[in-house]
């Protein structure tokens, strides 16, 4: 059965990484003594033992060891051997590309599909639709394929940002760059506000935290779904 947390962010405004979520966290890793850390989308450059080192203290405030996937020889035995993972935030482009690169894409979406609990914020969750394409990120690399892992039916827009009406700023918004993805791909996209995630349970997905999403479908007008909406049936 899947076991899927997929949060817009991994840090609120005023607040440490990843508090927002640790109680969520301490239930939601409850039978695991270690997680694997994906440091690959590496925001702001930062070293990959300098963001598992950042994971690790968080965790261990809940009793749960981290060790960063680079640290293993063999990428492949990582995943296969965890007992939960974790994908960091960052630059989408980059994690895609190292999973492609590495080879363990394919092998990161089966083995979340076949229960083992997973945390994704940020990049991490971008990763979990059905590709990459409704990503904020710049692209810094060129990954093979902007196919992900397939967790969910549908795209993500971690981060959604509403237009700010009072400003002067006359660039495009969040809500028009996603109007341009529909001119040419039919994939629904959820506007995950920062503070909101997906809870998935087998094939259950919930909506919680405090505020709506924003649902994007094709040829159709943007809808406010609330916290505790029913997403499994989105396709």
């Amino acid at each position: 059965m899947k076991k899927i947390i997929i949060a817009s962010t991994s840090t609120l405004h005023e607040e440490r990484y990843l508090e927002y979520l640790l109680p969520v966290l301490e239930s939601h890793f409850k039978n695991c003594k270690s997680i694997l850390f994906i440091p690959y989308a590496r925001p702001g450059g930062i070293s990959h033992d300098e963001y598992t080192q950042k994971a690790t203290e968080v965790f261990l405030s809940i009793n749960i060891s981290v060790k960063g996937i680079h640290e293993f020889e063999n990428p492949e035995t990582a995943i296969k051997e965890a007992e939960g993972i974790f994908t960091g935030g960052g630059n989408t482009f980059l994690l895609v590309s190292q999973l492609y690169r590495k080879n363990i894409m394919q092998l990161l979406s089966e083995t979340v599909k076949n229960g083992t609990p997973y945390l994704g914020t940020s990049a991490g969750s971008n990763i979990c639709g059905l590709s990459m394409q409704t990503t904020n990120d710049m692209p810094i690399v060129y990954p093979p394929s902007f196919q992900t892992l397939g967790l969910i039916s549908f795209n993500l827009n971690p981060h959604y940002l509403d237009a700010a009406l009072e400003s002067k700023h006359m660039g495009e918004t969040r809500e028009e760059r996603i109007h341009e993805f529909h001119a040419f791909n039919s994939v629904p996209v959820l506007g995950l506000r920062e503070g909101s995630w997906l809870e998935i349970k087998g094939e259950k997905i919930t909506l919680k935290g405090n505020l709506s999403a924003r649902l994007f479908q094709q040829n159709q007008l943007p809808t406010e779904l609330d916290p505790e909406s029913d997403l499994s049936n989105l396709n």
